[in-house]
């Protein structure tokens, strides 16, 4: 039974921790669940474990929130039926699935909320994560909402001095 704090503390999950034993997981021939923090499948072990299942039917990828336009996870999600990982193009055969209720980032309603219980002055607001479109549309709701704060979105690589 798994514990009321920790859903994932149920004695037939294992936790991965090497890449020996990330590695490993390819020659796993049971059916299993793997699990990764790399949520836009674009870095670390997820991307090997995506490359050595995709083309099997029997598979399911199961993309969970929102990944950003160009990673391997949009793509898939998108419904990509070729994608390339590592340079090699890979046909997808597992079924992919989505299910866009995770997220390890506030969405524009609660960093909307966050800002209305600021107190005293900001000196500034930089939206810098998200597509550019949605940043600039969500830095314009909080300029409205905190006229006094210089709110920007900063240019890929631009530097700024506080």
């Amino acid at each position: 039974m798994a514990n009321e704090r920790n859903p994932f503390s149920l004695s037939n999950i294992s936790y991965v921790g090497s890449v020996d034993e990330s590695k490993a997981i390819n020659d796993f021939k049971k059916p299993c669940i793997i699990i990764s923090a790399s949520g836009m499948a674009d870095a670390g072990r997820i991307r090997h474990h995506i490359a050595n299942n995709i083309e099997d039917e029997r598979n399911t990828i199961l993309i969970v929130g929102w990944c950003a336009q160009h990673t391997l996870g949009a793509q898939l999600a998108s419904g990509h039926k070729e994608v390339t990982i590592f340079g090699d193009p890979y046909k997808v055969r597992a079924t992919v699935e989505t299910i866009d209720a995770f997220s390890g980032h506030a969405d524009k309603n609660e960093l909307r909320a966050w800002a209305e219980q600021v107190t005293g002055s900001l000196r500034g607001i930089f939206v810098i994560h998200g597509e550019e479109q949605p940043a600039l549309a969500f830095a314009e709701t909080l300029r409205q909402l905190r006229p006094q704060a210089n709110v920007r979105v900063p240019k890929f690589a631009e530097s700024v001095e506080l």
